[in-house]
């Protein structure tokens, strides 16, 4: 039996005395050192959480290898068919041949698919661990057994129950008898004789299917009920006459006074020996829903990426002054989301979306002000200035590799509390892999086909069964399938869509080129992707990008109707200075800007003069400047400034006291607490920006003085955040370790174990297993010396600084000055230790020297 945790560790942790190399391994150990360094650097990536720290030696790999965590964690990973190959030998003897694996699997019909996909799984879990033995002794790992077994608490996915040994153990001997007796078997001498029978009984198909030739109708519906699970049923105080024949000779086996369990044996038997009823060798193939044309996928999807960057865009410039507040415990509240939506004019989802990708993309944060609010940050100035198509690849690289799920927001955790948009808990780890793999899936349709979702979302089941399964109560959508990972899928391919990332339904050209594709019009190797760094790809997916946008334009039309249409997206200074100027009045294809008094101010305050709007205007239009836009602009020029509005608490000073008196008689001015000072001097009981907008509010156009006197500008300059980092994914377990880790830790743990399994040459005191050498310091001092004339290796016990102790091989080359110079075979490199922190020494066995 494979080892399960601390339990396993001293039956692994030496090897056993004899063993030859072409011995059979009697310990999950003993496999681990008949490996290769190649199937160790292929455990080591596919669990790389055995890593961390790195093993001493094998026998501390073997047992990190069975602990619950671990093996949880590995299963977890495992595909429908490898996961039912374990589950197979989770209910098979231990240990079992391949013959009883094969036939578990195969039923007495055979199946020539799983005969072909077998070999393949067993490979699998024995490269990852989860099996050991070779192919007459498969031994699954105890705690995977534990976890896979079939009992009351946790039922088998196999539906199968206990063996009649499990079902019979705590019955008592005369009972068993008279199983055996109504069965039709002879009776034995002591109950694990009368077990064996019985069992032999269930196993033999020909005395099997005679004693079920022999039963009711009624009985055999009764097994059919149970057959492919759960195995255990409800009974009253007094059966049924079929049960009670059922019963009688051993067919249900009493678990509880009211409970029946079905034996695995007979259960076998009535299934034709399948573990399965369905066996799923094969991945389900992604079908196509329909097919486009390559270039109108990279047409669509360009079109949306241009849209992403324009909702983007539009969302924080919203933003600008600041925007909501962050709720207490974190998060945007939900009636900000709903401005937030309807300012955007999508969906409450589809706004999350946003405001979660520019979380991710570093282009939004809390400002960390007392009165915490969100804002843009200054990476987002940045991300302005770039082309489009770079800002395009600026928000889907860590779109792919984040952990925040926006689709979960709205819904609640297992405790009930709300989740929330930008929230603390709206990371899943499982994301980024659902993501990648979503977008790999379709990369292997043709170009311009679009996968059917049911079908995509099946293989995603078969490839991690056990991942994210189980109704969750974060579902927002009844339509959606239970399980996260599936959820995630659909979530995926609604994103990508409104990235650009697929058009259609179908991956785009620059999407291949994200993922490191190869793409369909590759011209040579160089473009066929696939191994180059993450920063090259996004270079490359721009670069595809770019020719599929809307050029940017220099100019607009101006109408009669005070209004502006931007033919196509504007390049930045211009769409810049528009954004001042003029309000947006509709979006699309070509933008709508309305000029009002309003923005025609909002122009003047930020420092131009009415001159600066006319040359603006007529530089920038293709269209001559219509007259009732030039009398907008030269009349709330004449207006603008007129009033003056400084800080005292507050005042207001004009020149034309005629127009101080109007707001004085005006009954909108008794909130401002206005009182004239001097004939040209207004006072207020308010602060400044409250004064100034109630005397915008009544249609005036005053403006804002500094104390000197002097107007004050308001510029366009927007309110940022402190310089913040983008949030760090949450990662799902150890990062993948890359080749030159793999190799130095395959180097550790061999040289590690050749120290630990080194055979010693016997002290003269004996050593307690486990324990450090003990000699005293002159007798230390004259091995190691002995050991540097000849040349030989000693095995040391040794003490650190930290008080950590160890035992290293090394080969002593220089002693003197009190340390000991020498190759240490453990590390695998030369190093000095202090002869004081060496606690003893032993010669190696001749053999090992």
């Amino acid at each position: 039996m494979g080892i399960g945790g601390i339990g396993g560790l001293d039956r692994e942790a030496h090897v056993a005395e004899g063993t030859g190399a072409a011995a059979a391994p009697r310990t999950l150990a003993e496999a681990l050192r008949a490996r290769g360094d190649e199937g160790l650097a292929a455990l080591l990536r596919a669990r790389p959480d055995l890593l961390n720290p790195v093993p001493n030696d094998l026998t501390q790999l073997a047992t990190r290898a069975g602990t619950r965590g671990s093996v949880v964690r590995a299963l977890e990973r495992l595909d429908r068919f490898a996961l039912q190959t374990a589950e197979a030998l989770a209910v098979a003897p231990d240990p079992a041949p391949y013959p009883v694996l094969l036939a578990l699997l195969t039923g007495d019909e055979g199946d020539a698919t799983i005969e072909a996909a077998l070999p393949g799984a067993v490979a699998l879990l024995r490269e990852q661990a989860l099996v050991w033995g070779e192919d007459d002794r498969l031994r699954l790992v105890r705690t995977a057994r534990e976890l896979l077994s079939p009992s009351p608490q946790h039922p088998s996915p196999t539906g199968l129950g206990p063996t009649v040994a499990e079902a019979t153990s705590g019955m008592s001997p005369g009972r068993v008898q008279e199983i055996i007796a109504a069965a039709g078997l002879a009776a034995t001498h002591d109950p694990v004789s009368a077990v064996t029978a019985l069992t032999g009984l269930f196993t033999d198909r020909a005395r099997m299917g005679a004693l079920l030739d022999e039963a009711p109708p009624e009985a055999l519906a009764v097994l059919d009920r149970l057959v492919w699970g759960p195995p255990y049923g409800e009974v009253t105080a007094n059966p049924a006459p079929p049960v009670r024949w059922l019963r009688d000779r051993g067919l249900l086996l009493p678990v509880s006074a009211r409970t029946m369990v079905l034996p695995r044996e007979v259960a076998l038997h009535l299934r034709g020996g399948r573990a399965h009823r369905a066996p799923e060798p094969v991945a389900p193939e992604v079908a196509v829903l329909r097919e486009h044309r390559p270039q109108v996928v990279d047409g669509a999807a360009a079109g949306q990426a241009y849209t992403a960057l324009a909702t983007v865009e539009e969302l924080l410039k919203s933003w600008d002054k600041g925007g909501p507040q962050v709720l207490r415990a974190g998060g945007l509240s939900v009636r900000d989301l709903r401005r937030t939506a309807a300012a955007l004019d999508v969906t409450e989802q589809v706004a999350a979306f946003w405001l979660e990708l520019c979380h991710g993309a570093g282009l939004l944060a809390s400002d960390g002000e007392a009165d915490e609010r969100y804002a843009p940050t200054p990476a987002y100035d940045d991300w302005l200035d770039l082309p489009p198509a770079e800002r395009w690849a600026r928000l889907v690289v860590p779109w792919l590799a984040s952990t925040r799920t926006p689709g979960l927001a709205g819904g609640q955790d297992a405790k009930g509390r709300a989740l929330s948009v930008l929230g603390p808990d709206l990371d899943r780890a499982a994301a980024p892999e659902v993501r990648h793999r979503v977008l790999g899936l379709l990369a292997t349709l043709p170009p311009g086909a679009a996968a059917d979702p049911e079908t995509l979302f099946a293989r995603l089941r078969w490839e991690r069964p056990l991942r994210g399964t189980g109704p969750s109560a974060e579902s927002t959508d009844s339509a959606l399938p239970d399980d996260l990972r599936s959820r995630l899928a659909r979530w995926s391919l609604a994103e990508a869509e409104l990235l650009g990332l697929t058009g259609r339904g179908a991956l785009s050209a620059p999407a291949r080129a994200l993922l490191n594709l190869p793409l369909a019009e590759a011209a040579s190797p160089a473009d066929e992707g696939g191994g180059v760094e993450e920063s090259v790809a996004a270079e490359r997916a721009a670069t595809l990008l770019a020719p599929l946008l809307p050029e940017a334009v220099d100019h607009v039309l101006l109408q009669a109707d005070l209004t502006a249409v931007a033919p196509g997206p504007l390049r930045r200074p211009l769409a810049d200075a528009l954004a001042v100027l003029a309000d947006v009045e509709s979006k699309g294809g070509a933008t709508v800007y309305r000029f009002t008094p309003g923005s025609v101010r909002r122009a003047l305050d930020s420092g131009l003069a009415a001159s600066d709007v006319h040359a603006f205007l007529a530089a920038h239009s293709r269209t001559p400047v219509p007259q009732p836009l030039a009398y907008l602009v030269d009349d709330v020029a004449r207006r603008h400034g007129h009033l003056r509005v400084g800080a005292a608490s507050a005042y207001v000073r004009c020149d034309d006291d005629t127009v101080l008196g109007e707001i004085l008689a005006d009954r909108r001015s008794a909130a401002l607490g206005l009182r004239r000072l001097a004939p040209t001097v207004l006072a207020a009981q308010t602060d400044p920006a409250s004064l100034l907008d109630g005397l915008r509010a009544m249609g005036y156009a005053p403006a804002a003085e500094s104390a000197e006197g002097d107007v004050l500008v308001t510029r366009a300059d927007a309110y940022r955040t402190p310089a913040r980092t983008a949030p760090v994914p949450v990662p799902d377990g150890p990062p993948a370790p890359d080749a030159t880790l793999l190799g130095a830790a395959v180097k550790a743990i061999r040289a590690g174990d050749r120290a630990a399994t080194a055979v010693r040459r016997e002290p003269s005191a004996p050593t307690p297993a486990g324990s450090l050498p003990r000699t005293s310091s002159a007798e230390t001092l004259a091995t190691v010396q002995a050991a540097a004339m000849t040349g030989s290796a000693v095995w040391i016990g040794y003490v650190n600084a930290d008080g950590a102790a160890s035992q290293r091989v090394i080969a002593p080359v220089r002693v003197e000055g009190g340390f000991v110079t020498g190759y240490d075979h453990t590390a695998d490199e030369m190093r000095t230790y202090p002869l004081h922190r060496i606690t003893g020494v032993a010669e190696l066995a001749d053999d090992q020297v």
